[in-house]
């Protein structure tokens, strides 16, 4: 089950020491995980995701691909580049209006040849399959990639990603105590939740929450453990999981989705000033944010080992630059 998959990306992402940051906060030893490098148009944790949900695609002898998001979706971007390698037509359904001019993430989209559709306010899951039955009505065989790919499918992503994380743990002699990382369509945090269970990893996983909406009528953790319980039986897992071992951290979504404050612009700042590294205002600059917080009110354990998961996304910066010209 997890070895059907495309190779999509270049693995495994480099896993190394914050060692400036980690001087900002004596206390903690903080690491990071490189998602932002896996090397499909300019990279993001959404190409794990993708190496199954095409793969599964193309088993299906499908032709067309179609899915959804914002119109700075990083997994659009990555959903068509990722089309765009194995020969598939990719739709893209965004919510909004069309821009007069295209930026970032959405000009990218464009670049790589996916076809894309404007929907207003009406992206909803119910639309995707109106469209599916429209394009196969126009001949296309079609196969609908949820919201962040979040399904199982996409999950067996970031089980294997676990696998990863333990290999390249053991090979540096290295624990890690906490594991932070954006959690918004569920997928990934449920991907993690699996594999930690899998493959042992001690690890706690520390999902800063990026949307305080609801998914498909579900809450987030509701949704993840729908997921979540589907991977346990497909994979063999006895743990008998309850909505108790979902956890997200939430309060730092209160903005509202897309909402760029001043706490996401001041840790893309420290994480570019100090490291070098850049993270995108929408998920890990806000989840690096959470992660900031929780280490200054010390809320963890003094000497832990911390790991920050960089799932990618700094293209979507392009679009937000009158923000950072302040």
């Amino acid at each position: 089950m997890l070895e059907n998959k495309f190779s999509f990306g270049f693995f495994p992402t480099p896993l190394h020491e914050l060692k400036w940051i980690t001087k900002e906060f004596p206390d903690y030893n903080i690491f990071i995980k490189r998602d932002d490098n896996t090397g499909l148009a300019t990279g993001g944790n959404k190409t794990r995701k993708l190496e199954y949900l095409v793969k599964q695609a193309v088993d299906l002898g499908c032709d067309t691909i179609i899915t959804a998001g914002a119109q700075q979706s990083n997994h659009c971007r990555q959903t068509a580049a990722a089309c765009s390698k194995v020969g598939l037509n990719c739709h893209l359904l965004l919510r909004g209006d069309e821009p007069d001019t295209y930026q970032g993430n959405l000009l990218l989209s464009k670049i790589l040849g996916a076809t894309l559709h404007f929907a207003g306010d009406d992206v909803k899951a119910q639309t995707l399959e109106f469209f599916k039955q429209k394009l196969d009505n126009e001949g296309k065989k079609c196969y609908v990639i949820p919201y962040g790919g979040s399904n199982l499918t996409g999950a067996l992503g970031f089980v294997n990603a676990v696998k990863e994380l333990k290999e390249q743990l053991s090979a540096m002699e290295l624990d890690i105590d906490y594991i932070f990382f954006a959690s918004c369509s569920g997928g990934t945090q449920a991907g993690l939740t699996l594999g930690r269970e899998l493959y042992k990893l001690k690890a706690e996983l520390m999902p800063i929450s990026i949307d305080k909406n609801e998914t498909n009528g579900l809450t987030l953790e509701q949704a993840i453990l729908n997921i979540v319980l589907e991977g346990a039986q497909k994979l063999n897992i006895t743990k008998q999981f309850q909505l108790s071992d979902i956890k997200l951290l939430r309060g730092y979504d209160s903005a509202g989705y897309g909402v760029i404050t001043d706490n996401e612009i001041d840790a893309i700042n420290l994480m570019a000033r100090n490291e070098g590294i850049l993270l995108d205002p929408v998920y890990t600059g806000r989840a690096f944010w959470g992660m900031l917080d929780i280490l200054k009110r010390k809320a963890i354990p003094s000497k832990s080992n911390v790991l920050f998961w960089h799932t990618g996304g700094s293209s979507s910066l392009f679009y937000y630059n009158d923000i950072f010209d302040k």
